[in-house]
């Protein structure tokens, strides 16, 4: 019997997966948020939204016949990965995670660990200060609380409304990034501290190579802790499990 995959996505990575599957000539669809307008036709049917929880994801995988799920989401969507190790889980569907190896520390590398969101936040709260924030622009509103600092902001898709920062530089623009251009870009904002999540890949890696080369501190959001799963860091890995 053919495979029937469900790839969760909104990735670089899953962008690459969606090609090799249609290259393989499997069938599919294609899963994501929608928190991103505009998404690229990747080749495979797709569908926006979410499930609702754990349990509307096993009855779409069992109304769907899906025979393989691959959760290639952020490595920060955790409540989707969550969902899909419980649901895989009810209703026997095998699942493999496609993620990011993420970013470690080298020498040269100036990194404050926070757990989360808020915890950047909290190391934020310090005299008035100059930082590119590369969070997403679903977490902007929590950094309000610190407005007496300069925030350089990089998003995908233009704001639908005011930020709520007073003074602030919102540039649009979609990775992958170099690093050439990401030193010119601290420099020219005169950026003294960058907060990021550890995403890891090479996509958006640029900001934390320029960090390192201008000496700059980072607070660095540790991954979210999920549940156990099988998981591979590359296409080719999630193409040989298919195959087996």
């Amino acid at each position: 019997m053919s495979p029937n995959l469900l790839i969760l996505g909104g990735t670089t990575e899953a962008r690459a997966l969606c090609q090799a599957v249609v290259d393989a000539r499997l069938h599919g669809v294609l899963s994501y948020a929608g928190r991103t307008r505009n998404p690229v036709d990747l080749g495979l049917p797709q569908r926006v939204g979410g499930f609702g929880g754990a349990a509307g994801l096993a009855d779409y995988i069992r109304a769907q016949g899906i025979t393989h799920v691959i959760d290639a989401t952020h490595p920060f969507a955790a409540q989707m990965s969550k969902n899909a190790v419980i649901a895989c889980a009810e209703v026997d569907v095998p699942l493999m995670a496609l993620t990011r190896a993420p970013w470690t520390a080298e020498a040269g590398d100036r990194w404050q660990h926070v757990p989360d969101i808020d915890g950047a936040v909290r190391a934020l709260d310090q005299a008035p200060t100059r930082v590119m924030l590369a969070v997403g622009r679903m977490h902007l509103e929590a950094f309000a609380v610190n407005p007496a600092h300069f925030y350089l902001l990089r998003l995908v898709d233009s704001p639908e409304g005011p930020l709520p920062f007073p003074n602030h530089h919102a540039l649009i623009a979609r990775g992958p990034f170099n690093v050439d251009d990401d030193i010119a870009l601290m420099r020219r904002h005169d950026i003294r501290a960058i907060v990021s999540k550890n995403a890891g890949g090479n996509g958006a890696k640029s900001k934390i190579l320029a960090a390192r080369a201008l000496g700059l501190p980072v607070i660095m959001i540790d991954r979210p802790d999920l549940p156990q799963r099988a998981q591979v860091h590359h296409v080719q890995g999630v193409m040989d499990w298919l195959a087996h």
